[in-house]
C-alpha cells in the first residue's frame, strides 16, 4: 500500500449509512530472472472496498503493508475542469488480505462468551 487507507461514509436515507475504504495498491508481475525475481509491468491502482466494518479497517491496514486484493477491474469514467472525458480504472474489492511481510505480531479480540458456549455445544453435537 502506497499511502495511508481512507475511510467514507455515506448517507444512505433511513439505512445504515454505506462505509467505503479508499486504498493506493500496488499490483507487481513479478517475472523469474537469474534464480530471482524482477518486477515487469507492475502498475499502481485504486482499491474500493465497500463494508460495513471499513471504518474499523481503515485503522488496521497501514501505508507500506503488502496485502492480497480481489475483485474486480471497473472503468471509470469523468470529465475535468476542462469538461474533457477522462478515463481510469479502479479496483472494486470483494477482499483485502493483509499478508504477514513486515508484521511483528498480531492481537486478537476476544470472542463473546455466547460465540464460544454455541461452539462448544457444536461439538458436543447439542446445538
Amino acid at each position: 500500500m502506497g499511502s495511508a487507507p481512507e475511510f467514507q461514509e455515506f448517507a444512505s436515507g433511513n439505512d445504515e449509512p454505506r462505509r467505503l475504504l479508499r486504498l493506493n495498491v500496488y499490483f507487481d508481475n513479478p517475472v523469474p530472472r537469474d534464480g530471482s525475481y524482477e518486477d515487469r509491468g507492475g502498475y499502481w491502482a485504486p482499491v474500493e472496498l465497500w463494508h460495513r466494518d471499513a471504518e474499523h479497517w481503515s485503522t488496521l491496514y497501514q501505508k507500506g503493508m503488502r496485502v492480497l486484493v480481489e475483485g474486480r477491474t471497473v472503468r471509470d469514467e469523468w470529465e475535468d475542469s476542462e469538461e474533457n472525458t477522462r478515463v481510469t480504472f479502479k479496483i472494486e474489492a470483494r477482499r483485502v488480505g493483509i499478508l504477514p511481510h513486515r508484521v511483528l505480531s498480531t492481537v486478537m479480540k476476544e470472542r463473546p462468551a455466547k460465540q464460544i458456549s454455541a461452539e462448544k455445544a457444536d461439538d458436543q453435537g447439542t446445538a
